[in-house]
């Protein structure tokens, strides 16, 4: 085993040194230390590699890992399926080839970078000492936002795995993982994330992920959300109207005149341009915004008075529905992300 020092010679513009989490020069002891805090993998350097060495540094905020991860020479790596977590990769020299079933990607620093989706059986070729900023998203957490946006109950996520780093969305991915990691050395390892921060910092990169990465619940996100070149200003307003007072009763007089059209007229709409019923709708935001809230919540604060305040009345009913939606309990979620 090196020591940590002498390995971090090999890559001395390594991010993140104040989380150190492995630094090692043994194949062996690389496999087993990455792969319990990734998943289980199976590692090979090259043959023609002459100095392997393994590092790397992980912070960790409650369902969201910010990564920076080096390997010397070039090394083969079969996770199989990730299962349990999404890997948004981000070279930051060197170069990686992904493949999945269905592709055969290439990366490199400032072109393109992979977003591995847990489903997806995936094999990677780090070449030339390749580094990489690496976000790890928990399934659930992502799966769960996802079902939130889209109306739909929680499933499977699957991302297209080549991320353009040229583009306005990746450029825009790109720095937001970069934030993360400067915010990230700045607290230090030491000094615990507020509630509110954390919240806010998993909001930011799942929003960017969901909304500007393309994923196998893109259409479904932008039908609930109403496409914005097809959407007439009444249900425009009607949406924002829903969304600002989601914690009262619903009142469709309210709403109409708030939209500025009549009640039929708001019905037909919500279920051509929505594919949902206005009450369905409502009910959508409210469990949507339980989930963020249970995901930020500390474990003394109470769910029914979380649930109350958010305008759920019948707290039976609200737990079967998001269970449906979820997949899990309101308790789960909040246990889960504490």
């Amino acid at each position: 085993m090196a020591t940590g020092t002498s390995i971090v010679r090999h890559d001395p513009a390594a991010r993140l040194a104040a989380f150190s989490r492995v630094a090692t020069d043994s194949v062996d002891d690389a496999a087993d230390a990455i792969g319990r805090i990734f998943c289980p993998h199976e590692l090979k350097p090259a043959r023609t590699s002459t100095e392997f060495f393994a590092l790397h540094n992980s912070a960790v905020f409650g369902g969201l890992s910010v990564n920076y991860v080096a390997y010397g020479g070039s090394v083969s790596i079969d996770p199989g399926c990730l299962e349990r977590f999404f890997l948004l990769q981000i070279p930051v020299h060197g170069s990686a080839r992904i493949q999945t079933a269905s592709r055969d990607i290439a990366t490199a620093p400032g072109a393109s970078a992979s977003l591995l989706s847990p489903t997806i059986p995936t094999r990677m070729t780090w070449q030339g000492n390749c580094a990489q900023i690496i976000l790890l998203v928990d399934r659930r957490l992502l799966e769960q936002r996802a079902a939130a946006l889209s109306g739909r109950p929680t499933g499977a996520v699957e991302f297209e795995p080549a991320v353009d780093l040229s583009s306005a969305a990746g450029r825009a991915l790109q720095s937001q993982i970069l934030e993360f990691v400067d915010f990230a050395e700045h607290l230090g390892p030491r000094r615990p994330l507020s509630p509110m921060a954390a919240a806010n910092m998993r909001e930011t990169l799942l929003g960017a992920l969901l909304h500007g990465q393309h994923h196998s619940a893109s259409e479904a996100i932008e039908r609930f959300g109403g496409r914005a070149e097809a959407l007439p200003q009444s249900l425009r307003r009607a949406r924002e109207f829903l969304y600002a007072h989601a914690d009262e009763p619903l009142d469709l007089v309210q709403l109409a005149a708030a939209a500025g059209t009549g009640i039929r007229a708001l019905q037909l709409g919500f279920r051509r341009h929505f594919g949902t019923s206005i009450s369905e709708m409502l009910r959508d935001i409210r469990l949507a915004h339980l989930n963020i809230r249970l995901a930020a919540a500390s474990p003394d604060e109470s769910i029914t008075d979380i649930a109350f305040e958010l305008g759920f009345t019948h707290l039976s009913r609200m737990a079967s529905a998001y269970r449906a939606k979820f997949g899990e309990t309101p308790s789960a979620t909040r246990r889960g992300m504490n």
